[in-house]
């Protein structure tokens, strides 16, 4: 069978790719640890899981709108108003299964031949797969480890040109753990002002996982591009609900009925139960939530010290989500290369940090989402495999 050239663009996530060698590791009898997949350790919580329940016990069992059903909708937008300070139209709100939707949507409205669309590198790697789908070029936006893997503001705006469509910001960021600081972001909605054609996406799926004291500064509070952002948020890690597949995307008054028709065409609606459980997460009781945050804070802290304290190993403290992303390049191997070798002669699954773009060689991305004491364990081992390399 011949395939269109354009299957060719799509890459893939890596870490589903190691998450299913490690159980296949596991089924063997293997001890892994997996620190690869960007997934909490908890389960949903309770009064959630029974809002879905409900939902079914009450017979929502069929269609809703494609854009989702208005309960969750204007629950989303009080969500924002409460914890963004932003007024947000509700119909202007269009609920997906997860994130990803919205980054294809974005790409597949914006981008095509002869058109440009920017990214964070080392970035989630969803983001170029959906950019070269789409047919546009991808243009890089390095992240820094001086800077806490922050952006320079200068230097996106000197990337912008005539066939600049669409700029992606991810803070807190996958897989660095970075957050971009105000001032930074201050600089680049002040250089956009003279590009009123270049829209943006502001994927902020970790906005409720901030340390250290930091606001979430959400790039939907700057009035001048209020009108070009697309805001990407969900349900997946602020309340344990990846396998709910749950997401939502605010868009431009311009957009919102083109995003619409794209769910028509795609996937018809989000599953009923599941909207009426991400109802309940965002009106019910937040204390698992900022539970769960707590915890990831404090493995933060253990991580970090664990992987300064290997020889070979830099890392910076991640500002927020659940990742570290430390400079292994004393180690003297490559990213892929220490990745191959932690998971087959350590049993420690991480990614290396090239499945994140280019400017990922020399680093591996570990996930906190797992326990204080895997994680220990888990650099007890790294130490003991490169002790013996």
């Amino acid at each position: 069978m011949q395939f269109a050239n354009r299957m060719s663009q799509l890459g893939t996530e890596t870490a589903f790719e190691v998450l299913a060698r490690a159980n296949a590791l596991a089924a063997q009898g293997r001890d892994i640890i997996n620190l690869g997949i960007g997934q909490p350790d908890f389960q949903t919580p309770a009064n959630i899981v029974e809002a879905g329940r409900k939902a079914l016990a009450d017979g929502h069992h069929g269609y809703t709108p494609a854009n989702g059903i208005p309960e969750l909708r204007q629950a989303v937008a009080d969500d924002i108003q409460k914890y963004r300070g932003v007024a947000v139209d509700p119909d202007h709100v269009v609920i997906q299964p997860g994130g990803k939707p919205t980054m294809f949507y974005a790409c597949l409205m914006f981008g095509e031949p002869g058109a440009e669309i920017m990214y964070p590198n080392p970035g989630f790697p969803i983001y170029e797969s959906a950019i070269r789908f789409s047919g546009a070029t991808p243009v890089p936006i390095a992240l820094h480890e001086a800077t806490g893997f922050s952006f320079s503001a200068d230097e996106v705006l000197e990337k912008i040109n005539e066939r600049t469509r669409l700029i992606i910001i991810n803070s807190p960021a996958n897989p660095t753990g970075g957050v971009v600081q105000g001032a930074e972001l201050d600089k680049l909605v002040a250089g956009l002002e003279r590009h009123p054609e270049v829209v943006v996406l502001s994927d902020e799926i970790y906005s409720r996982m901030v340390y250290d004291n930091q606001p979430h500064i959400s790039l939907l509070s700057y009035p001048s591009i209020r009108d070009r952002l697309i805001l990407l948020d969900g349900w997946s890690k602020t309340y344990a609900m990846t396998g709910w597949r749950l997401g939502y995307a605010v868009w431009p008054k311009a957009c919102a009925e083109q995003a619409t028709r794209l769910c028509v065409n795609d996937h018809s609606c989000v599953n009923a139960a599941t909207q009426w459980a991400g109802v309940e997460a965002l009106r019910g009781p937040q204390d698992a939530a900022e539970e769960m945050v707590k915890a990831f804070d404090q493995r933060r802290t253990v991580i970090v010290d664990e992987l300064n304290a290997i020889p070979g190993f830099r890392c910076v403290r991640p500002g927020g989500a659940f990742y570290a992303f430390p400079n292994i390049e004393g180690t003297g191997m490559t990213s892929q290369v220490l990745q191959e070798k932690m998971l087959n002669e350590a049993g420690v699954a991480v990614i290396s940090g090239t499945s994140f773009g280019a400017h990922g060689e020399g680093y591996l991305r570990f996930s906190y989402a797992n326990s204080t004491e895997n994680i220990r364990a888990a650099m007890t081992r790294i130490r003991e495999l490169l002790a013996a390399s």
